[in-house]
């Protein structure tokens, strides 16, 4: 197996299922700076956790930001992505104050839309340098 990729094992099933999910904010605003992209990473890495998921790579620019998870085929992704999103924009909202005023009118970080796209395709390791080379804000 490619990048020796440990094969999960559930009661049922064996499986290696990968998702690159991108996020984009709200009215595409340039919101990220260094620090709100790293504190990010913690909370979305504690929401996979809390789904039985790994979040393998993160990385993202000023107004978007792009995951690859490693999931169970128990989790629906919708919903992994809906409890993403919501603690994100809940927890940044709450610890950056200056984010507010990215939340004036839709009380929103996040756009209502996502990316997910499944990575059988493509090697994981391409996907991994292609998510590492993302421009990231100083």
């Amino acid at each position: 197996m490619a990048d020796n990729e440990p094969i999960r094992t559930g009661r049922h099933c064996v499986f290696v299922l990968h998702a690159h999910l991108v996020f984009v904010t709200k009215y595409r605003h340039r919101v990220f700076t260094d620090r709100h992209l790293a504190r990010m990473e913690e909370i979305m890495r504690a929401v996979c956790t809390d789904f039985e998921c790994e979040l393998v790579e993160f990385n993202g620019e000023t107004n978007h930001v792009h995951l690859l998870v490693n999931f169970p085929p128990k989790v629906a992704l919708s919903r992994l992505v809906n409890s993403l999103k919501g603690v994100s924009s809940r927890r940044m909202r709450q610890e950056f104050p200056d984010l507010v005023r990215h939340y004036w009118r839709a009380q929103r970080l996040w756009s209502g839309s996502y990316f997910a796209g499944s990575v059988a395709a493509a090697p994981i390791s391409v996907l991994r340098q292609y998510i590492e080379q993302q421009e990231h804000p100083i």
